[in-house]
């Protein structure tokens, strides 16, 4: 739910006065912008959600400052601000002001969460945090967005929340009511088994980001359905880890512009692609492989699908049982997307 504040009341003489809106994925939609190559919010539309007055909002973040680096925060320049003028006429810009806005990244977004206190800004994050997964949700399955490079770009923005929150909780202990739903979000298990219900697609993302994040130098997944999704969740893998991802690409779902749009977005991720053979049913992720890391996961589910239904991830103890069947792999040809 968003509140507007009404223009003839200020915080400082007595209580807003709120008049509800509902918050949407198409009206949350209307006020994220393209800057800079990033998604961000104006300072002024995010002060109506929580229910402050702009200037009252910049002050409570210009107190906790220093939880709002560049890449969280940043103050858009004169020609920044005339061409979101020009391109969106509803922006919400006050021509008056003597100074550019400022803008928030999702990043600052989820630290903006930890600092704002009340009943309010609790029931307004919560809102934020749920039309956000929507919106993950619509990107990843909307037929409209058909365009590749639109799919890869939009929807990675959106897909960096759950790393984000998980980041952040540490500066959530003392807000009980958001850290239960931040909580929600949190990795599902110890990183041995993990089980993602239906509909818990971020704590599907999380299983995965959580798995690739503990390659050291090599990354190989099998799973015969890949897509876009599969190729976002790679930016969990640090850097200088070489990824195979072997498949055969059944139903074409990934497409090699998606492919271009996401190497020219991340060109320091090292990936490569591989048949299957067509002997495949089941999915696997292998990190490190014969490494003294070395670590193997069974997944009931594609990265792309997981937590449209009731999924487990398991990791095996007897590694050596997979050898074959990877050895087998790695003689495969080339995957050619087309």
């Amino acid at each position: 739910m968003q509140f507007q504040i009404r223009k003839d009341m200020h915080m400082n003489d007595q209580k807003n006065e709120l008049i509800p809106v509902e918050i949407t994925v198409e009206t949350l939609k209307a006020k994220i912008y393209m800057v800079r190559g990033q998604r961000v919010m104006l300072a002024a539309d995010l002060a109506e959600i929580y229910g402050y007055t702009t200037k009252a909002f910049n002050q409570q973040v210009k107190n906790n400052i220093e939880k709002f680096e560049d890449d969280f925060r940043f103050q858009l320049t004169a020609e920044e601000t005339a061409d979101l003028r020009s391109k969106f006429f509803t922006a919400n810009i006050n021509p008056k002001s003597r100074y550019e806005p400022y803008v928030f990244t999702e990043t600052g977004i989820y630290m903006l969460m930890t600092v704002l206190n009340g009943e309010l800004a609790t029931r307004q994050s919560k809102a934020l945090i749920r039309t956000f997964k929507q919106m993950k949700d619509y990107l990843s399955h909307d037929p409209l967005l058909s365009d590749s490079a639109n799919i890869a770009s939009l929807s990675l923005q959106i897909s960096e929340n759950t790393r984000e929150i998980s980041e952040i909780k540490d500066a959530m202990v003392t807000k009980d009511d958001l850290t239960k739903v931040i909580q929600s979000f949190s990795l599902p298990d110890k990183g041995i088994e993990y089980v993602i219900y239906a509909g818990q697609t971020f704590e599907a993302d999380a299983a995965y980001a959580d798995i690739y994040s503990k390659a050291k130098k090599k990354l190989y997944i099998v799973d015969n359905y890949i897509g876009p999704k599969t190729l976002l969740m790679l930016k969990s893998v640090p850097a200088n880890v070489d990824i195979i991802i072997f498949s055969d690409n059944l139903m074409n779902i990934l497409r090699l512009s998606e492919l271009q749009a996401f190497q020219a977005e991340y060109p320091n991720v090292k990936l490569s692609f591989q048949r299957t053979g067509g002997k495949f049913h089941d999915r696997y992720i292998i990190l490190d492989y014969k490494a003294r890391t070395e670590k193997i996961y069974h997944c009931g589910a594609s990265s792309k699908d997981a937590g449209n239904k009731i999924t487990t991830i398991s990791k095996s103890d007897n590694k050596e049982l997979y050898h074959p069947m990877v050895d087998n792999l790695l003689l495969q040809p080339a995957l050619r997307l087309r």
